[in-house]
């Protein structure tokens, strides 16, 4: 069973206890790949904040690969299964996920041993679902997405949503369906052998009730 990292988002590094963890779990470092939340947009790697992070924490790879629309599908399909660390970048979570279901990626990823890292919308496209709300001037609808599913949970994190925006209760129908676990930046989940564990204000969400969740790591 892989190792499973949620990620909120970062404003410039990632906290000590959650490097101490990203150092015990990512033995491998021949290869990262990561994966655009706009891969119709031609970034470049040294832009990507996500790459960053990692730089920053001295975890380093042998070899790079960021995957989008440039990247044909059959070599994107081999870097992954060859990955040491799969990362699914932050961005647009409906850009990605239409992009992984044309690229036919998901079952790639799951079926990998690599360590699984999403960020922001990269993490809402590994769990089992999550919302989309698309607000209008007259009217405010939501969609709700599978994910890749590597975990049993429903996802939540945005850069401006926090525990007043949760309790407004926009989450509370799909917590009705699934547990949400819902993050404020500077946050990650990890799922590690099945066992979740916290770095950050992180709140769960279940039948309509919102706890917030005590750090355990």
């Amino acid at each position: 069973m892989s190792t499973h990292y949620y990620f909120s988002w970062f404003n410039n590094f990632f906290p000590e206890k959650l490097v101490h963890c990203l150092h015990e779990d990512i033995i491998d470092r021949k290869s990262l790949v990561m994966i655009s939340a706009d891969p119709s947009e031609q970034i470049n790697f040294d832009d990507v904040s996500e790459w960053t992070w990692l730089n920053q924490a001295n975890i380093i790879f042998d070899k790079y690969h960021f995957i989008d629309y440039r990247m044909q599908k059959e070599e994107a399909r081999r870097f992954i299964q060859n990955a040491s660390v799969i990362f699914l970048c932050g961005g647009y979570p409906v850009l990605q996920n239409d992009f992984l279901t044309e690229y036919e990626l998901s079952d790639v990823i799951k079926n990998s041993n690599a360590v699984i890292i999403g960020a922001s919308a990269g993490a809402l496209n590994m769990a089992a679902k999550w919302l989309s709300l698309n607000n209008t001037d007259e009217v405010a609808t939501s969609t709700i997405y599978n994910g890749i599913g590597f975990d049993q949970f429903a996802y939540e994190s945005h850069s401006q949503r926090d525990f007043a925006t949760f309790v407004q209760g926009y989450l509370f129908p799909l917590s009705e369906e699934i547990d949400v676990y819902a993050a404020e930046q500077e946050s990650a989940v990890r799922v590690k052998d099945g066992k979740i564990e916290i770095v950050g204000p992180v709140y769960l969400i279940s039948h309509s009730k919102i706890q917030k969740l005590v750090e355990t790591l």
